[in-house]
């Protein structure tokens, strides 16, 4: 069996929040004085997370796995999460998403424990900017990082940035070139309304289109015709005939949804069929009841049924999840 839903998509990827808890207060993801994490009983265990990743693996299908939070280098135990996941066969794809802080301690250890590829946020390369942007003076960790994963093998090295108008609308070329020369592999992430404000306004979100005219101030794009986009978020290409590469996800001015492969589980056991659903299948309270796989399994397949045909956005009935970013994972 598989997570098939209504309109003939079949869910793959597994994004896993581990925590909801960070350590930067992103303006596009959390209010500065932060947010009421999650009490520590409702957070799933290592334990709970790994069943559940084996069940969607042998049961129904599931062959990406992603760690996200949150920020998920905060689990203690995420070597130990990491390692049994790469022990489950058939053995999925793992990779993780985080933004950088303490991988520079960590990046050959989650190598080491099974670990496939790697995200890092990086939004900024001015100092000042980045404490405006994420409150916290923490860029030389997150370069530090980024440096650290690719030394342990963790390429390519992709990196995630937002743009946020009168903020950094203006480093699309800089940070472009920054990963060039470091041989990242750079995405920028159009901004979503899903920051715990719910402060997102549409006409202050920096565009696919714009993001396409500042780089091609300064560069030729093409397309990569030897990366097929399939269900994946980004549309790719070759920057000035390659090998180097730019993404673009553009959720919300060129919505992908009737491709998408993903399914969510949240930090306290919740399924998701989209980052912008507004309800929820609970997953833990079958784990801590003493179901069996085959209920779990099933709870699931029914979960992902029910999935929307988009996310909404572009609907004037669009209303923001209760939870944020930070609390559904990426």
């Amino acid at each position: 069996m598989v997570l098939a839903d209504s309109f003939g998509r079949v869910a793959t990827d597994l994004r896993v929040s581990l925590t909801d808890r960070c350590n930067l207060r992103c303006a596009y993801c959390m209010p500065p004085e932060g947010l009421d994490w999650l009490p520590a009983p409702e957070v799933l265990t290592g334990d709970e997370i790994v069943r559940l990743i084996r069940i969607g693996v042998t049961m129904l299908g599931i062959r990406e796995v992603r760690f996200t939070g949150g920020e998920p280098l905060l689990r203690r135990d995420l070597a130990s999460i990491i390692a049994r996941t790469a022990a489950v066969r058939p053995r999925p794809e793992i990779s993780l998403t985080t933004n950088g802080i303490g991988l520079a301690r960590r990046a050959a250890d989650l190598r080491k424990a099974g670990l496939d590829r790697i995200n890092v946020s990086l939004d900024t390369l001015r100092p000042e900017v980045f404490r405006k942007l994420a409150r916290r003076d923490r860029l030389p960790d997150v370069l530090e990082g980024l440096a650290a994963a690719a030394a342990a093998g963790l390429a390519p090295v992709k990196v995630n940035a937002v743009l946020m108008r009168g903020l950094n609308d203006d480093e699309a070329v800089p940070l472009l070139r920054y990963c060039l020369s470091n041989e990242y592999e750079l995405r920028f992430i159009e901004q979503m309304p899903l920051d715990a404000q719910h402060g997102w306004k549409r006409a202050e979100m920096v565009t696919a289109d714009e993001i396409f005219a500042a780089l091609s101030s300064a560069f030729t794009l093409s397309v990569d015709e030897a990366r097929v986009r399939g269900s994946a978020p980004a549309e790719t290409f070759l920057v000035d005939g390659g090998p180097g590469r730019v993404g673009v996800i553009a959720s919300v001015t060129r919505p992908f949804c009737g491709s998408c492969d993903r399914v969510r589980l949240t930090a306290d056991g919740q399924v998701r069929n989209c980052l912008f659903a507004r309800e929820e299948s609970d997953l833990r309270s079958l784990l801590r009841s003493g179901a069996g796989e085959a209920e779990i399994a099933a709870r699931w397949r029914a979960a992902v049924a029910g999935k929307l045909p988009g996310h909404g956005i572009n609907d004037p009935s669009f209303l923001q999840p209760d939870r944020p970013m930070s609390a559904i994972g990426g």
